[in-house]
């Protein structure tokens, strides 16, 4: 999948808001977003929500990256991590509806999790920024319930 697409950073919104589209735009119908930026802090900060969030029984979707040991560690639905046929259906999917058309690994991959957020019933969606900025491709939801910055250093000037 990594050799399909670009290796230049094209910092726009274009290719996901397109792919979203054909997909039935699922970034509309996922559970509220808890959307969270930064440089430093951003998994520790989602771990922590998440935890509170379950303690009450609340099922909580989430996007992170990047993985430490295996690629499906990015996604987790109500909970669980996604299984890896899951994600190789929804990562085909998008594949298919995107065509020969460019697009990033990271965009490509937001696009399945979107896909499998909107197809599973949970109470909360977390999602960790990929690049940072306003046209991270995370930026696709509208209304977040609330947006989340930590500490952000210099390497993001």
């Amino acid at each position: 999948m990594m050799t399909l697409h670009p290796k230049v950073i094209d910092l726009t919104m274009g290719r996901v808001i397109r792919l979203l589209e054909l997909l039935g735009n699922p970034e509309r119908t996922v559970p509220p977003v808890i959307h969270i930026a930064g440089t430093n802090g951003k998994g520790s900060t989602q771990a922590m929500i998440r935890a509170g969030l379950e303690a009450t029984g609340a099922k909580v979707h989430a996007y992170t990256s990047p993985h430490l040991a295996r690629f499906h560690e990015r996604i987790r639905l109500a909970g669980e991590l996604i299984s890896e046929p899951m994600l190789a259906a929804l990562l085909d999917e998008c594949m298919v509806a995107n065509g020969s058309d460019s697009i990033t690994f990271f965009e490509i991959t937001t696009c399945a999790a979107f896909l499998a957020f909107s197809r599973t019933p949970a109470d909360w969606t977390l999602l960790e920024v990929g690049l940072g900025g306003r046209l991270d491709c995370t930026n696709v939801v509208d209304h977040p319930a609330l947006t989340i910055i930590t500490p952000v250093s210099l390497d993001h000037q």
